[in-house]
């Protein structure tokens, strides 16, 4: 009963420290959110051009990179995919023990 009960409150202390993490990365950006919130411009072809806040221009250019790296890694995940649906499902091992002794 112990042991569930040291299971659980450690459970609970890790899911507090993960929210005081995440608490403090929001804090961290927004604060650097505020502080680069000057207006910055984005030259572009045919003299385009787009005038945004820097913290915008910076989450846009990480999320921009973040979708590459997926589509970038998608051919390999359907392969990996392919390959794994084609291999045959596992041989359930027999879970009785067979030994000469008598049971007691």
């Amino acid at each position: 009963m112990g042991a569930n009960l040291k299971r659980l409150a450690m459970k609970n202390i890790t899911h507090y420290l993960g929210l005081v993490f995440k608490l403090l990365v929001f804090l961290l950006v927004l604060g650097f959110a505020l502080k680069n919130s000057h207006t910055t411009v984005f030259y572009s072809y045919l003299d385009y051009e787009w005038h945004a806040p820097l913290i915008v221009m910076l989450a846009l250019a990480f999320v921009l990179g973040a979708l590459t790296a997926v589509f970038a890694l998608l051919p390999t995940l359907f392969r990996l995919r392919r390959e794994n649906a084609r291999k045959a499902p596992p041989i359930e091992a027999d879970t009785t023990l067979q030994t000469d002794m008598p049971t007691v």
